[in-house]
This record gives C-alpha cells, sequence and structure tokens, in this order.
C-alpha cells in the first residue's frame, strides 16, 4: 500500500476548520494604547506623520482614554508635551507638570479600571532631546541621570500610575527606581522595562509627537540594531533589578529579538509598535498598496506569535472597538 500524502491543507479548509486549529489569537485587554497630552492645548491637533493619531488637551485625553477603556484595552501609556524645557527637564519632576497632571486626572476618571502607565524619560522635558543629564562634555551622564528618574519615578507614582515605563536605557536604572519606590512606601508600583530599546529609525515620527528637541543621536546609550544577544545581558541585568515587566521596541523589525527574550524571561514580555511601523501602514494603505485593516491585525498577531503578551501600539482602541463590536467579515479569520 502506499503511503498516504501528507495533507496540512485539510485543517485550512474551512473558516471553521481554521478557526479550531488556531494557534494564537488577540484580545483587545493584550493592547495598551499610547498618548500624548499636550500642555496648554485647548483641544486635540493631529500629527501629519502618524495619520489618525492626535496631540491630546487634557480634555480630549480623558474622553479618547475611557472610550478605550469601555471598548476593552489593557491599559494606557502616557507621554507628556511640555509648553517649557531646559536642561535637566524639570518638567518631568513638576507635581504641576504636564505629565503629573494628565496621570493624576486619568488616575481620578478611571481609577483602577485600566492600568494607567507613564512614560518615564527625560527626553520629551529637556531642551537638547536626550534621555537624561549631560556633562560639561556634552555627554550623557548616566548615574547624574538616575538621580533624576528617581524624581521622576516618585513623581508619576504620586501622581497616580500603577506602572512605570522607564524607557532611557541608563544602566541601573530598573535598580534605582525600585530602591527609590520601596523606600517610598510605593512598593505596588510596578515596572514596565524598556530591556531591549534600539537606535532604530523607526521612531521619527514619534519626534514630531512629542515636539523633539534632539540634538545628535542616541547611540551611545540605546542598543546597537546588528546586536541580539545583547538583549539578553539586558534582560538578566533588569530582572535581577526588579523588573515586573519588560518589553522590546521597536516590533516589527526587531522580532527575532523579541522571540528570543520572551524564550528567556520569566516575566511577561511586551513589544511596542512604534510611530514609523504605524506611518509606514497607514502610507501604504493610503496608496491603496495594502489592505489596511487586515495589515494591521497581521502585523500584531505576529507580535504575539513571536511571544509577546502585550502590545503597545496606536491602533489599541480602534482594534479594540472592532472586536467589541464584532469583527468584519473580511477579518473574522482574526478571532
Amino acid at each position: 500500500m502506499t503511503a498516504p500524502l501528507d495533507r496540512p491543507r485539510r485543517l485550512r479548509s474551512t473558516s471553521a476548520m481554521r478557526s479550531l486549529v488556531r494557534e494564537h489569537t488577540l484580545r483587545p485587554a493584550d493592547l495598551v494604547l499610547p498618548m500624548f497630552v499636550r500642555e496648554g492645548a485647548e483641544e486635540s491637533a493631529p500629527i501629519s506623520s502618524m495619520p489618525g493619531v492626535v496631540q491630546h488637551s487634557m480634555d480630549s485625553l480623558v474622553r479618547a482614554a475611557t472610550e478605550a477603556v469601555e471598548r476593552g484595552v489593557g491599559g494606557v501609556m502616557l507621554f507628556g508635551v511640555p509648553e517649557h524645557k531646559d536642561a535637566i527637564g524639570s518638567g518631568a519632576t513638576d507635581p504641576d507638570g504636564i505629565l503629573n497632571r494628565a496621570l493624576a486626572r486619568l488616575r481620578s476618571e478611571l481609577g483602577d479600571d485600566t492600568v494607567i502607565m507613564a512614560d518615564l524619560c527625560l527626553d520629551e522635558f529637556t531642551d537638547h532631546g536626550h534621555c537624561g543629564v549631560l556633562d560639561a562634555a556634552g555627554r550623557v551622564d548616566n548615574d547624574a541621570t538616575l538621580l533624576r528618574y528617581r524624581e521622576m519615578a516618585l513623581a508619576q507614582a504620586e501622581a497616580g500610575a500603577h506602572l512605570l515605563g522607564p524607557s532611557g536605557m541608563m544602566d541601573g536604572q530598573i535598580a534605582a527606581i525600585r530602591d527609590e519606590l520601596d523606600t517610598a512606601g510605593r512598593q505596588d508600583t510596578a515596572l514596565y522595562a524598556y530591556t531591549a530599546k534600539y537606535a532604530s529609525a523607526f521612531y521619527g515620527p514619534f519626534r514630531e509627537a512629542v515636539d523633539s528637541s534632539l540634538q545628535g543621536d542616541r547611540r551611545t546609550y540605546q542598543q546597537d540594531p546588528a546586536n541580539s544577544h545583547e538583549a539578553l545581558r539586558e534582560l538578566e541585568l533588569d530582572l535581577a533589578e526588579g523588573a515586573d515587566l519588560v518589553m522590546v521596541k521597536p516590533g516589527m523589525p526587531y522580532l527575532d529579538v523579541l522571540r528570543d527574550v520572551a524564550q528567556a524571561s520569566p516575566v511577561p514580555v511586551g513589544a511596542y509598535q512604534v510611530s514609523g511601523e504605524y506611518a509606514m501602514i497607514e502610507a501604504a494603505s493610503a496608496n491603496g498598496w495594502i489592505d489596511r485593516d487586515r495589515s494591521v491585525l497581521e502585523s500584531l498577531l505576529a507580535f504575539r506569535r513571536a511571544g509577546a503578551s502585550t502590545v503597545l501600539t496606536y491602533y489599541a482602541s480602534e482594534v479594540a472597538g472592532w472586536y467589541r463590536d464584532g469583527l468584519p467579515a473580511h477579518l473574522r479569520e482574526f478571532l
């Protein structure tokens, strides 16, 4: 008797069959919505390089965050856009600074109904645009920056953030922040370590979103795009220092790193679908080159498939709405 032909296609024959054997799925709770809030804004303002994304006023931030939570997103990540900047990013630690006021407002409005996250980095608040304090030679001073991160962490925790995302890639940042929070009795404030954050070209539109003042680049502290094993060293350090979650950023160009980190990590792992990834999907779909909605869901599934339990994406609220209201017929393969 001839050996039977192996036919994997049997398990692809109908939508129901494909659904039965599907390995990975998306839930709104897997998604986190990054949001920008601008000091002094009376209404939201569009970001030209990120169609559909805005710099929020305080009121529009609350409305959009409330809508996202009602749709079921897992959390929101806040970035502040201050009116005034200085060399040490004073606005980052000012209780009346835009980011801390926004955190307090969202915590007051939403309570514990979602996870309120804060970007813990100085770059939005410094006049030179770097993620830390500069020394006399114009280089980022790692240890002086850690002192500012301690202050910033406490300000954000006191404002109401459930989870802090230290994104500056300073050595020892998780240990310093954890120590500061614990000493202040803020043991319940969690840390989402940006464990593998690369010096990437895909951050371009984000610079517009936060009105970046960056002079030079961040290659002396963000990871080299050519390196992958280095991410596992960063993971080991962040875990030893007390990280509760870890992240790989950007997402799509670093799926191999995401897989490596996910396989090695005992804590939940996330990925950030950054501004450039978002902008590429929007530009290609606007030109009719790709199916926008299918591309969005396929890209998010890629992160889940590579090992991410959480995905930060500017599509979070929109996609959560699709799932809440019932996916259109051409997207139901993603259920």
